[in-house]
């Protein structure tokens, strides 16, 4: 079901689907809600599923600056998901993110943590960009304002994906890129920029009073392996997944595994007793 509430001066698209306790999934950077179609079907029976449109992507609304800043923040998008978090009343919830949708995450578990019951990040990662990916930002953002987000995007979407699988599954690049037609540039810009300027939130790992749940591609050249082993140990409690071949796009790469990852964790979370190690 597509449902809708007010933010700001606009509107927040969301999906909502299933039964039982609740899991948010936010999609990333050149992606829409549909990117998580394999885990909603798999996943709702068992439990309540969200997921949102990144505010400017779809028929969400793009985001203006608040009053505080000149730009939209990372921090921006975390307090958008909030509104939609507070129009269902909901209390308590898993957040899981890939990519952007990672780093969102990452925010909002700084500004909310009471809100939620344990959170992951899907090909994501807690490090702020280093010198030489924020000047890539920059480019980035160039490179959108002359030739637009579609044009930009479909040619950063094959390196997304592991070697062999993009060889053995070229249509799945293509409908990556075809889903990406429809991007606004300025929210793509807007992404751009709220990512060049996150803070690093490693501390968010090693403050989490929640499970945190970690996939990891061990061809993922956008969250390298190495960086996020480095993180995997910093909260209390990890849930640690390496897939092998996969790239950024776990979700489209190895969707049963990730599936299964996530169904385990989600378990583990609300119903901790016949899921205990071991069992």
């Amino acid at each position: 079901m597509e449902k809708f509430c007010s933010y700001r001066n606009g509107q927040l698209a969301y999906h909502i689907t299933g039964t039982g306790p609740v899991v948010l999934l936010l999609h990333g950077f050149g992606e829409d809600a549909s990117i998580w179609d394999e885990q909603v079907n798999f996943l709702k029976n068992a439990f309540t599923v969200i997921t949102p449109f990144i505010p400017g992507t779809g028929p969400s609304a793009l985001l203006q600056p608040s009053a505080e800043n000149e730009v939209v923040l990372i921090e921006d998008y975390a307090k958008a998901i909030k509104q939609i978090i507070e129009t269902e009343a909901i209390t308590s919830f898993v957040m899981l993110g890939h990519s952007l949708g990672g780093y969102i995450t990452l925010a909002f578990a700084a500004l909310y943590p009471d809100l939620l019951s344990g959170f992951g990040l899907i090909h994501s990662t807690a490090f702020a960009d280093n010198a030489e990916k924020k000047e890539n930002r920059i480019k980035g953002i160039r490179i959108m304002e002359e030739y637009g987000a579609y044009t930009f995007i479909k040619t950063t979407i094959p390196n997304l994906f592991g070697a062999k699988h993009k060889a053995a599954y070229p249509e799945k690049t293509d409908l990556l890129i075809e889903k990406a037609f429809k991007s606004n540039t300025v929210a793509c810009q807007q992404y751009y920029e709220a990512m060049r300027l996150r803070p690093d939130r490693t501390d968010v790992l090693k403050n989490a009073q929640c499970p945190v749940l970690f996939i990891i591609g061990t061809e993922d050249k956008a969250a390298p392996m190495e960086d996020m082993l480095q993180q995997s140990h910093l909260p209390n409690c990890s849930y640690v997944h390496i897939l092998p071949e996969s790239g950024h796009m776990g979700m489209w790469e190895d969707t049963e595994i990730v599936n299964q990852h996530i169904r385990h964790f989600l378990n583990a979370i609300y119903h901790p007793v016949a899921h205990t190690p071991g069992n």
